[in-house]
């Protein structure tokens, strides 16, 4: 049977390098992807690169920014006791301005590493600093959130105040506009210098508001809480980034306290009223809450979901020289590239649990910065040389031969020109094999190169395989669409895993059966679930097989079983059902050929005693006849018993002496019947008489407990009226067997 790879989560188990995993279930080249240099820090929140093309990394704790003159270590050219660096802009002239936070301060830092406080916002958070291209620097705030708009000279003002708890990051747009993203309502605003005009309602603003140098507005509110990140590509479209659920009116605010180590403490506060004040929330640096989505903003103002994930949250956003959306995300450090359409490519692990900061040079190269540890990357624009990709072990669940290998890899989109020779391979495949889930030093070696699609494999018989291809060449656009691998798994028998006998007259079949005109099912006794050590993974395209339970109903002579089997195969199974006296020793057939696990048959054909059932269960229909295995169990004994009791004749005696009553003329002289009834199987279950066709009335027997093949019955009737009567008797054994006889007696009339 084949088993085939093709879908992104699959891949995504595997282990790259150089290669990328897309969402569309494709392996193709990756950008190069390199560490730089690891940061004397825990995190890194902000990446920046000055005029001059060198590079800068912002972060904590305490607060410091690094240059990055060279691969290797960088240089602090900044620090304060302040807990993080969280922002940092460059002027015109390549100035450096750092923003610190909590209760931080803006600082201008001299080409000669000398920092002087350049504003003071007087408020709580410094999330993100942006010069115009007139110079002024916007430092966007929290806890009220402000963005304030300073001039070259450190003159600050209130540039916005917006009725959010934070503004988290600025952006000129294509028109030169300034764009923000906020945090509770995952809003985008766009905010611009205010008219000289006022009106009636904006004069009745708060203080803040009035002194506000522009007005806003809200270009798309997303469903997240928190916009992270926001860009402006060049064409006027803008990326934002935004994560985290919305607090519902009503919901208890919750309280997070921020660790340098990113770890969160949270206590739940008292449910505020919809018409009260909401208390303002610190910003969470990585929300517990996993949920994110990137919204793409057409230059027109139309929005639209991009991607959205409920397992990445994705902190950083860029731009590739390939025109692709870089999104970096955590907390597993992946890097993300998407088109325009939605695919996106899984390129590399960082190595650290977030990546914080994106930041693209003039020659296409992306950098990037990262929290826990704090590390910074570099990210193409060249491609690998070569890229390897290593599949998740396969477990075939049984001890399986290998055969043909097979891949289909579109052709080569030829972007890239290649120097090794056109005659050797772009892609190579490699395949090996072992007995343990982990492949390690236990496994057989690697086999191969195989080259050629369809290729025998040489690994040897094993329980588990795993395959590696290897692309050459560097060529963007080489890819793996599916990798297919043929095996066999060693045929196992099926197992019975038990059987259940169904009380007499009842008779199962299948619920497709069942018409309206027939009498109200009864519950089937059920054997136990089959007894799987593990879960069979079946890789053919066939949809499994489903069988609906039988249903029961009453109908007298049938006996109904109902047994439970697995195959570990996964085959086909077809049942046969014999039969055996209890005294007999060679099994007869009853039924063969099944397909149901169930069967009912008419028990009036065989003659009363105890017998015994075989179930053979048989994988044929999926495996050639040489190979083909059987498994059989057998059943409990049960008994067949269709001959009624018989009741040897009903005798009737009057008691003496007797005393007449006049009165009511009638005899009261006792009237005693007797009778035994007899039974070749099964004992007597109860017995009955009546008396003139009245009602039936229970009787016990002489022995006090009906449980032997042979009961005695004695009972003396009630008084009679004169004349002739009838007493009828029933009686019932195991099987619901019934037999009866009768006696007519006279009772005389009172002597005068």
């Amino acid at each position: 049977m084949p088993r085939r790879q093709s879908a992104y989560d699959e891949f995504l188990k595997g282990t790259a390098h150089g290669v990328a995993v897309r969402s569309d279930g494709r392996l193709e080249l990756a950008p190069k992807f390199s560490l730089l240099a690891d940061a004397d820090a825990s995190y890194l929140w902000s990446i920046r690169i000055d005029p001059k093309g060198t590079l800068y990394a912002a972060g904590g704790s305490p607060a410091k920014v690094f240059r990055f003159d060279s691969p290797g270590k960088p240089t602090v050219v900044f620090d304060s006791t302040d807990l993080s660096a969280q922002a940092m802009a460059f002027d015109s002239r390549g100035v450096l301005f750092v923003g610190t936070s909590p209760d931080g301060k803006v600082y201008r830092v001299s080409a000669s590493g000398e920092k002087s406080v350049f504003f003071d916002p007087k408020t709580k958070y410094i999330w993100d600093l942006s010069f115009s291209p007139d110079g002024t620097l916007y430092v966007a705030t929290g806890d009220k959130g402000q963005v304030f708009a300073v001039a070259p000279d450190g003159k600050g003002e209130l540039f916005y105040s917006s009725d959010e708890a934070h503004i988290r990051v600025l952006a000129f747009d294509s028109n030169g506009n300034l764009v923000a993203g906020t945090e509770p309502s995952g809003r985008i605003l766009r905010m611009s210098r205010s008219s000289s005009k006022t009106s009636a309602r904006d004069s009745r603003d708060s203080k803040d508001s009035a002194a506000a140098k522009a007005e806003g507005f809200v270009l798309y509110e997303t469903s997240r809480r928190e916009i992270t990140s926001l860009i402006a590509a060049p064409d006027g479209t803008i990326y934002v980034s935004a994560i985290g659920e919305k607090q519902r009116t009503g919901q208890a605010p919750t309280t997070v306290i921020s660790t340098p180590q990113g770890t969160t403490t949270f206590t739940t506060g008292p449910v505020v009223n919809p018409g009260q004040a909401q208390p303002q929330q610190p910003f969470v640096p990585f929300p517990p809450i996993v949920s994110t989505s990137i919204y793409r903003i057409s230059n027109e103002g139309a929005p639209e979901e991009l991607w959205t994930s409920r397992e990445d949250v994705v902190y950083s956003l860029g731009l590739a020289s390939d025109g692709r959306l870089l999104a970096g995300t955590g907390n597993n450090g992946a890097l993300l590239a998407i088109d325009g359409h939605g695919v996106f490519a899984h390129l590399a692990k960082s190595g650290s649990a977030q990546i914080t900061g994106i930041a693209r040079n003039s020659s296409g190269k992306v950098f990037l910065c990262t929290a826990n540890p704090g590390k910074v990357y570099s990210v193409g624009p060249e491609y690998e040389a070569e890229g390897t990709f290593e599949s998740r072990s396969f477990d075939a669940q049984l001890f399986s031969h290998w055969g043909r290998i097979e891949w289909w890899s579109p052709p080569s989109s030829g972007a890239a020109k290649s120097s090794t020779p056109s005659n050797d391979p772009r892609l190579e495949f490699f395949v090996r094999s072992g007995n343990t889930e982990d492949p390690g030093r236990e496994w057989s070696r690697w086999f191969g190169p195989y080259t050629k699609s369809g290729s025998a494999m040489e690994a040897p018989p094993a329980r588990f395989v795993q395959w590696k291809a290897v692309i050459h060449d560097g060529r963007p656009g080489d890819g793996i669409d599916w990798v297919s691998l043929a095996y066999l798994p060693r045929n196992v028998a099926p197992v019975i895993d038990g059987i259940a006998l169904q009380e007499t007259g009842v008779r199962a079949q299948s619920q497709a059966g069942i018409s309206s005109g027939q009498p109200a099912p009864v519950t089937l006794k059920m054997p136990p679930s089959p007894n799987v050590s593990g879960v069979v993974v079946t890789q053919s395209s066939t949809p499994p097989r489903f069988e609906q339970p039988p249903q029961g109903i009453m109908q007298k002579g049938y006996q109904s079983v109902v047994w439970t089997a697995h195959d570990d195969n996964d085959d086909e199974l077809r049942y046969s059902v014999y039969f055996r006296g209890e005294n007999e020793r060679e099994w007869k057939l009853l039924k063969d050929n099944l397909e149901q696990k169930f069967y009912s048959w008419d028990t009036t054909a065989l003659p009363d005693g105890a017998y015994y059932l075989k179930i053979v269960a048989s994988d044929a229909p999926s495996n050639p006849p040489a190979l083909a295995l059987k498994a059989e169990r057998e059943s409990e004994r049960f008994e067949v018993d269709n001959t009624p009791p018989v009741i040897e004749p009903v005798m009737a005696s009057l008691a003496m002496p007797y005393i007449d009553n006049p009165r009511k003329n009638f005899s009261s002289r006792g009237v005693t019947v007797s009778f035994t009834v007899r039974d070749d199987t099964s004992s007597i279950e109860r017995a009955q008489y009546s008396i003139d066709g009245g009602e039936w009335i229970l009787i016990a027997p002489t022995g006090g407990i009906s449980d032997a093949l042979v009961e005695e019955y004695r009972l003396v009737l009630p008084p009679l009226a004169p004349g002739e009567h009838t007493v009828a008797v029933r009686a019932y054994d195991r099987f619901e067997n019934v037999g009866s006889a009768k006696t007519t007696f006279t009772v005389p009339a009172a002597k005068p």
